[in-house]
């Protein structure tokens, strides 16, 4: 599991990025927090992730909160 925070989120499109602890930013989409019960992200809310390799990118699956600010 990894660890980021909410870089962008885009609430309409529901896509957006997150900053891995590393410093590496990956992708996050409706599929993102499908399933998860999450509705909305906020800029700098704490997250933990599994991490896929989609066509060479890294999205983040099955997104969890850590905080909920």
């Amino acid at each position: 599991m990894a660890q980021g925070t909410v870089k962008h989120y885009d609430e309409a499109g529901r896509t957006g990025s997150l900053l891995m602890d590393d410093r590496t930013e990956v992708g996050i989409d409706s599929t993102s927090t499908e399933g998860q019960g999450i509705r909305l992200l906020r800029l700098g809310q704490r997250v933990i992730f599994d991490l896929a390799d989609e066509s060479g990118q890294k999205v983040a699956r099955r997104l969890r909160l850590v905080t909920f600010d």
